[in-house]
């Protein structure tokens, strides 16, 4: 059961994916996590390097669409003037919200990667579907609301657990796939 929160790909950051290695494994389509992921939580908008970002990936050939837990008027706000597709309200892991975002890239699971920093939401919902999955750290843990508190309890213990299986850690830059 644990290992299916396991990324396959973990990097600091958004800035450090390899989009060539991405192509080279077919990928077509980034779902991203908002909150943590793409900004702080407490961050409106996007930031002129995460802009310059996703011109880069827009460049690539990738389509994006971010997924996030939070309310409307948070990723409305972040995603709309991005000309982003999105899906908020998610209930990350269940499997519908992902199945949204895939309709939305019109791609299948092996054309689509998860990023995000939480296993309990991101990777267990990507990996669920058959997605790839890349694991990043979080911005700023000092933002976590209540919901994140609990699935980052969750995680420790799931990282003992795997830990004990000889399972994690991978490095920065690993590769499970």
């Amino acid at each position: 059961m644990f290992e299916r929160l396991l990324p396959d790909q973990m990097v600091n950051s958004i800035y450090d994916i390899d989009l060539k290695r991405l192509k080279e494994q077919n990928v077509r389509g980034i779902i991203a996590d908002l909150d943590n992921t793409l900004v702080s939580a407490k961050t409106p908008y996007a930031t002129p390097e995460l802009i310059s970002w996703l011109n880069r990936v827009r460049e690539a050939g990738f389509k994006v669409v971010i997924l996030s837990n939070n309310n409307r008027k948070r990723v409305g706000d972040f995603a709309e003037p991005l000309d982003l597709p999105f899906v908020h309200a998610a209930r990350k892991p269940i499997g519908s919200a992902f199945r949204k975002a895939l309709k939305k890239l019109e791609l299948e699971p092996q054309e689509t990667v998860v990023v995000g920093d939480q296993l309990v939401t991101d990777m267990l919902g990507g990996r669920r579907l058959g997605m790839r999955t890349i694991l990043v750290n979080p911005i700023d843990r000092s933002e976590d609301g209540p919901w994140t508190r609990l699935n980052r309890m969750i995680e420790r213990m799931a990282l003992r657990r795997l830990r004990r299986k000889g399972l994690w850690p991978l490095k920065e830059g690993d590769d499970r796939a």
